[in-house]
């Protein structure tokens, strides 16, 4: 297994990972009933989806 010959610098290990940094989760509004939820996805205060009830609450 090759082994590096020189110790890497600081800036170059910060640089290599500076994507990977975590972002946020990209909430939206239920139109039905206003509470954050997430897209494309059943709200979970009311149950529905694409204003039809899917989940009896």
């Amino acid at each position: 297994m090759p082994n590096p010959k020189r110790k890497h610098a600081k800036s170059r290990k910060l640089t290599r990972r500076s994507h990977l940094a975590l972002t946020g989760v990209n909430l939206s509004a239920c139109p039905r009933c206003h509470q954050r939820k997430l897209p494309h996805r059943v709200c979970g205060n009311c149950g529905y989806y694409k204003g039809e009830p899917v989940v009896k609450l």
